[in-house]
């Protein structure tokens, strides 16, 4: 599998970060651990089957959670997580695939977590233009657990190499996932 992560910087220059098969995400000579999809890469990605969607995703938003990080560098838009984000992941709910405030009536996955893994959040646009009821929803670039266990379907990496990889990203990067 290969997963490439491209960033233009000031307009001219391409970042590529590319994730192999044994989970390590290159950068130049740099490499970071990484988790994917307990459901490995897909390119039929379906809601609850774990995988990874394979494609060429725009990087959309940061989130951070500001109450344990301070303000992430990066040139994408940025918002700070409240306890009531969440993002609906019910195919039947017509906000399907997009952030909603909590409590809400359909089912729908809480960002303010208290595992960590959402302190730091990158939205891709993986189902979001036009978004296909079933076909994935919630798929981020997050941080990872300890153990790097596999994720429900995002690319999940330490704090410290986000964090190293976040001010090469703009509002016009993409994440390209090959399987």
């Amino acid at each position: 599998m290969l997963f490439l992560l491209t960033a233009s910087i000031q307009g001219s220059f391409i970042v590529r970060i590319q994730v192999t098969a044994d989970g390590w995400l290159h950068h130049g000579k740099r490499r970071y651990l990484c988790a994917l999809g307990r459901g490995g890469i897909r390119i039929d990605k379906r809601e609850g089957d774990g995988a990874t969607p394979a494609g060429l995703y725009p990087l959309r938003q940061l989130l951070y959670r500001a109450d344990r990080l301070a303000r992430p560098v990066s040139k994408l838009p940025l918002a700070k997580i409240r306890p009531t984000d969440g993002w609906c992941d019910d195919p039947g709910d017509a906000a399907y695939n997009t952030a909603v405030v909590l409590p809400y009536p359909a089912s729908a996955e809480a960002m303010w977590r208290a595992d960590g893994l959402y302190d730091l959040v990158v939205i891709t646009g993986h189902n979001a233009d036009p978004v296909v009821p079933g076909r994935g929803s919630a798929i981020f670039i997050h941080l990872a657990g300890r153990d790097y266990s596999p994720t429900e379907g995002c690319v999940a990496l330490a704090q410290g190499d986000l964090l190293a990889i976040l001010p090469l990203l703009a509002d016009d990067s993409e994440i390209q996932i090959d399987p």
